[in-house]
């Protein structure tokens, strides 16, 4: 596993802590380097103190404090190089101004700033190479050109380089591939937040299409049992009432109770078939078949043409509302087209969601059945009157869904759905389907 970019930090703080360190072996290294530019300073220093005349042991103490500067090459490395530049004429600190150079162009202090301090570095340092030369060469003039003439600034010139340019240009070297790996760490955080995003909206999305797929099932069982087990319950409580009074009236409802539930089982069997079907074919192997796909089975199955209802089934539907005793007119305006199979589905399921909320909520009520072709789209209507009471007693339960139900199939389709009650005391539902193409 990969650590992020919050790990990293919190690994990073936790060897915080070292003024201006990040880690210890930063600090070791840089008082290891301390030490010895000290060192070496304090021992040019005896060596300048015997040039300049001073004591011996103020020299000592000028480099200890001069070489000891370099502790500090992170925090602030134009101090270092200086200090360091300060102490050329004195020819001490030769490892602190490597170190000093070096860290000044890998750190992030402005170029010009890094460009006028190696400048300054190389002309203190051609300088002193310069009358060192000079007057170690004196005795060998002649009358003629010398070597001064030529030996001296060339010498001077590559030893100011060696001491300046080898320093320079490791640290940009150095500062450019940590820029470049900050950079890349960056991008891969960056990258690593965005995928999980992306893994976080994936798993939004796949819970969102399992709540629909699920929604979409308990809509297509609603749809495929409820209506015919009002109907039963219709003719139960009919059943109930004439068993004694007219035994005929008796036998004709318990046989379309008997018929119901025949149909309603036979509807339900084949929903359960496909929803068997559909997880056989996609669980092969013994794997667990995703919610999704089974919904998405089921759905295309209850879309099929040779398995899902018709608007030409309409007429039917209406008829058994009436054997249970609904009082119910359909008229149709216009010549059906070649609708879709999920039109012509939708378009009954509206119908017959609607026929069963008269039984529940309106037993007894005078209701109108219309549907109308139009063309390119179908629209149909259902619309009841008050109602007088009689099916109070049947007890039909409802789950507030049907009505939902109803929209959500109407507009998957791009159609209008609109319903609500009428100024005459009853309840309308009316729906407009574009008529799609068939096959």
């Amino acid at each position: 596993m990969t650590a992020t970019g919050a790990d990293r930090e919190a690994a990073g703080s936790t060897t915080r802590g070292y003024w201006w360190w990040e880690r210890r072996r930063g600090v070791a290294l840089d008082v290891g380097l301390a030490l010895v530019s000290a060192l070496e300073c304090a021992l040019e220093g005896i060596e300048f103190a015997g040039d300049t005349g001073l004591p011996v042991p103020l020299g000592v103490v000028f480099g200890l404090l001069a070489g000891s500067v370099l502790l500090v090459r992170r925090r602030w490395p134009i101090v270092v190089v200086l200090v360091s530049i300060a102490t050329t004429p004195a020819e001490m600190g030769f490892l602190m101004g490597l170190v000093g150079l070096y860290t000044l162009a890998a750190s992030e202090v402005p170029r010009r700033i890094t460009v006028v301090l190696t400048g300054m570095t190389f002309v203190g340092a051609f300088i002193v190479g310069y009358v060192r030369l000079r007057q170690s060469v004196s005795g060998y003039a002649g009358a003629g050109p010398g070597p001064e003439d030529w030996y001296v600034p060339l010498v001077s010139l590559f030893m100011a380089l060696g001491l300046t340019a080898p320093a320079v240009l490791s640290g940009l070297y150095i500062g450019a591939r940590r820029r470049l790996m900050e950079s890349l760490r960056e991008r891969a955080d960056s990258l690593e937040r965005e995928l999980s995003l992306l893994a976080d909206r994936a798993e939004e999305r796949a819970e969102w299409a399992r709540t629909e797929e699920r929604t979409r099932i308990a809509r297509e069982m609603h749809d495929v049992v409820a209506h015919r087990v009002s109907l039963m319950v219709v003719h139960a409580a009919a059943l109930q009432a004439v068993a004694r009074k007219d035994p005929e009236k008796a036998v004709r409802n318990a046989a379309l109770v008997g018929d119901m539930g025949r149909q309603a089982l036979t509807e339900l069997r084949e929903m359960l078939g496909v929803l068997r079907s559909g997880a056989s074919v996609g669980g092969a192997g013994g794997g667990r078949v995703p919610l999704a796909q089974v919904g998405r089975v089921a759905a295309v199955a209850a879309a099929a043409p040779e398995d899902g209802p018709r608007l030409s089934e309409v007429e039917a539907l209406v008829a058994q509302s009436r054997e249970a005793g609904m009082a119910v007119e359909l008229s149709v305006e216009g010549e059906s087209g070649a609708y879709a199979p999920e039109v012509e589905q939708t378009a009954f399921r509206v119908v017959q969601e609607a026929l069963t909320n008269v039984h529940k909520h309106a037993a007894g009520a005078r209701t109108w059945v219309r549907l109308a072709h139009r063309g390119d789209e179908v629209a149909m209507q259902v619309e009841n009157g008050p109602a007088d009471g009689a099916g109070a007693a049947a007890g039909l339960p409802s789950g507030g869904n049907g009505l939902v139900g109803m929209r959500e199939r109407v507009l998957g389709l791009g159609g209008v759905f609109v319903s609500g009650p009428t100024d005459a005391g009853g309840f309308r539902v009316s729906a407009v389907l574009p008529g799609g193409s068939a096959g």
